[in-house]
């Protein structure tokens, strides 16, 4: 079985079911953690990667999440991984912006799932197949 990493930041709670929907789907070897306790090495010596957070401001990163990717981002490469948030305004653009931080440093982008006010808590299911 492959193991799973999913890394979150949450504010609202949105981000957090739709990780918890991931986890529970994952099956049972996942590390699961919000981006401000997470283990970076546990979090790169997984198989799969899938990091989460709402979008903040002018559509950024929830500071936790911004400072855990950019701690991880130039050691991501190779590695698989998805990408998933909620947002309130705007269209998700933060998550286009980061996956092509994704993959300019080299990492394989499984996907995105992005949920508008919690209305598709599932949708970072589909990351996993």
């Amino acid at each position: 079985m492959a193991k799973v990493a999913i890394v979150y930041a949450t504010t609202t709670g949105n981000t957090e079911a739709m990780a918890n929907a991931a986890k529970d789907a994952a099956g049972a070897d996942v590390y699961f953690s919000t981006a401000d306790s997470a283990d970076a090495s546990a979090v790169l010596g997984s198989d799969l990667i899938l990091l989460g957070s709402p979008a903040m401001g002018a559509e950024q990163l929830e500071d936790s999440m911004e400072s855990f990717f950019s701690g991880i981002e130039g050691q991501i490469s190779g590695k698989k991984i998805g990408l998933f948030g909620s947002y309130d305004w705007g269209d998700g653009q933060f998550l286009s912006d980061w996956s092509d931080r994704v993959t300019g440093a080299g990492a394989t982008l499984v996907g995105t799932a992005k949920s508008h006010l919690g209305d598709e808590t599932d949708a970072a299911t589909a990351l996993l197949k």
